[in-house]
This record gives C-alpha cells, sequence and structure tokens, in this order.
C-alpha cells in the first residue's frame, strides 16, 4: 500500500489550503476594502450597529460564552421597521424592495416599499384578530409566492417568532 493511501490520506484530503484569489477586476468592485481589516473587531461591529435603527440603544456590543453569542446587549429594534417602514419614512417608498419570480417564467411583480409596508400592515393585524400577540409562535405553511415575505415580516411587526414549514409538504406528513 503506498503512503498516499494509508491512513494518512484521510487527514491529507481533509486539509484545504489552495487558494484561489480573486481576479483584480473582481476584486476593484468588492465591498470588503482592506480598511476594514484594520480596524479593530469592536469598532468595526459598533460602527455597523449604526446602519440599523435601535428603538433602544445597545449598551454592551456583544457577550460570547461558547457556543453562545449574543449581540447588541440592551439594545431593542424591530426587524420589520428595519426592513420596511424605515425605508418608506425616509421616502423610499416607490423603489422595488423586492422582485418575485413564480411559475411559468412571465408570473412576474415588483413589490415596493410602500406596498409591501401595506401589506405587511393588513396582515399583521389579521394576525392580531386571530390572537396572536407578542412572544405567540406561528408557523408560516405557504409556498414561495410573494405573500411569505409579507408573512414573515408581519410576525417580526408584532414580536411573534415563526418558522416556515416547506409548502411542499402534504397535511397528513404534517399532522405526525
Amino acid at each position: 500500500m503506498s503512503e498516499a493511501t494509508s491512513g494518512h490520506a484521510i487527514e491529507t484530503l481533509q486539509v484545504e489550503d489552495r487558494r484561489y484569489p480573486p481576479s483584480p477586476a473582481f476584486s476593484q468592485q468588492a465591498n470588503a476594502k482592506p480598511e476594514i481589516y484594520a480596524q479593530s473587531f469592536d469598532d468595526f461591529w459598533s460602527e455597523e450597529s449604526k446602519r440599523i435603527t435601535f428603538f433602544e440603544p445597545w449598551k454592551q456590543l456583544y457577550e460570547w460564552k461558547p457556543p453562545y453569542a449574543k449581540w447588541y446587549i440592551g439594545g431593542q429594534l424591530n426587524v420589520c421597521y428595519n426592513c420596511v417602514d424605515r425605508h418608506v419614512e425616509s421616502g423610499l417608498g416607490d423603489k422595488v424592495a423586492y422582485f418575485w419570480e413564480g411559475e411559468p417564467e412571465d408570473d412576474r411583480r415588483e413589490i415596493t416599499f410602500g406596498q409591501l409596508q401595506k401589506e405587511v400592515v393588513r396582515f399583521a393585524n389579521g394576525l392580531k384578530k386571530l390572537g396572536v400577540k407578542k412572544g405567540t409562535h406561528v408557523g408560516i405553511y405557504m409556498g414561495m409566492i410573494p405573500d411569505l415575505p409579507v408573512a414573515m415580516l408581519a410576525c417580526t411587526r408584532i414580536g411573534a417568532p415563526f418558522t416556515v414549514v416547506f409548502g411542499g409538504f402534504s397535511g397528513e406528513s404534517l399532522s405526525g
């Protein structure tokens, strides 16, 4: 048996140290500039937090107790506000929030931030009428349709944790 096929072969295959540098053209348009690496970890993430709207500012940047990590401790935010409302408030209501493409491929929609906000508020109010409130666990059983992000954002607006269940499962497979 050759050394290449001996017990050391597995260890050799588990180590990957080849590098494939990006082309100069690709590097030129990258968002990660060398200056970013010069910042300290704390300074970088502290600066990044300014890109998010906090309703209550954070007091401690992070807490790392492996395997658990907490970020922006003491801060309060709303994901829906950060994803939708602040864009409408800043005058971007007519800008496209996301593009949706269905099947067949010519089934397409552009959803603006204004439209998204209106639908999310409507969906959140519907959930509230059904008794969903902050802390209520919600399962979303829906296909990949334009209303899926609406349902997810409606849950975050209320503060209801959710899980998305693959829409291809039958009712029978989910009941057991």
